[in-house]
C-alpha cells in the first residue's frame, strides 16, 4: 500500500472512531494485564463476563495470590484454557510482588519475563496502560494487514515490524485499536463485509464480498 493510501486508510478509521479503546474491562494496570492474559484464544466479551465480579474483589497481585489458583478458576472457568491461565495469573502475580513491588512494569521486556505474558500481551499493556506506540498483532490485525496490503507478513512479528514502519503520526498510538475493531466488526475472517467497509477502495483484497441484496439479485 502506498504512503498516501496508508494515510487515507487511517484517516478514515480515525474519523469514524476518533477515540478507540480496548473492549477489555479493567480497573487498573494490574487488572488490565490479567484481562489481556485471559483473553488469549477467548473473546473480550467472554473475559469481561468472567472478570466482572473477580475485579470487584481482586485488584492487586497480593489479593490474587490470597485468592489462590482454585479460587481464580471458579471465576474464570467459562474461559478457554482456564486451568493454564489461572496458573499463569497466580505465577505472574507472585513475580510482580517479588520483582516489581507489586506494580506492573512499564517495560516491554520486563513484562515478557512474566509467566503467560507474550509479546502481544506486553504490547497491549504498554499501549493501553502506559500510552506507548506499540502494535499488538492479534489474529484480526494479522488478517487485515495481509488482506489489505497495509503491512503484509508471514508471522505476527513480521507484521508488527512492518506496521511499525508503515504507520505515520498522528495514527501510531491508536493504530492497533482501529485495526482490531475493524477486523472484529467489518473485515471478518470468513465473510468480510466489504460492502460497508469505509476503506474498501484502498484495500488490495480482490474477492470483495458483495452486499446481501446484490447476491439475492443474481
Amino acid at each position: 500500500m502506498k504512503k498516501a493510501d496508508i494515510v487515507e486508510f487511517y484517516s478514515r478509521l480515525a474519523e469514524e472512531n476518533p477515540h478507540p479503546e480496548t473492549e477489555l474491562e479493567s480497573v487498573n494496570d494490574y487488572t488490565l494485564l490479567v484481562a489481556v492474559v485471559l483473553s488469549a484464544q477467548a473473546t473480550d466479551a467472554g473475559v469481561n463476563r468472567a472478570t466482572k465480579e473477580l475485579f470487584q474483589q481482586v485488584d492487586t497481585p497480593e489479593k490474587m495470590v490470597a485468592l489462590g489458583e482454585d479460587g481464580l478458576k471458579d471465576h474464570i472457568k467459562t474461559i478457554g484454557l482456564f486451568n493454564t491461565k489461572a496458573k499463569n495469573v497466580i505465577a505472574l502475580s507472585k513475580a510482580l510482588i517479588a520483582e516489581h513491588d507489586g506494580k506492573v512494569p512499564a517495560d516491554r521486556d520486563a513484562l515478557q519475563q512474566l509467566p503467560g505474558v507474550g509479546r502481544k500481551t506486553a504490547n497491549v499493556v504498554m499501549n493501553v496502560a502506559f500510552g506507548q506506540e506499540t502494535f499488538a498483532v492479534d489474529t484480526h490485525i494479522f488478517r487485515i494487514c495481509n488482506r489489505t496490503g497495509l503491512a503484509p507478513g508471514k508471522t505476527p512479528h513480521a507484521v508488527e515490524l512492518k506496521l511499525d514502519k508503515a504507520t505515520p503520526q498522528p495514527f501510531r498510538l491508536h493504530a492497533h485499536h482501529w485495526l482490531i475493531l475493524h477486523g472484529r466488526y467489518v473485515c471478518k475472517a470468513r465473510k468480510p463485509e466489504c460492502w460497508r467497509c469505509i476503506v474498501a477502495d484502498l484495500c488490495a483484497f480482490k474477492k470483495k464480498t458483495p452486499a446481501p441484496e446484490e447476491k439475492a439479485a443474481r
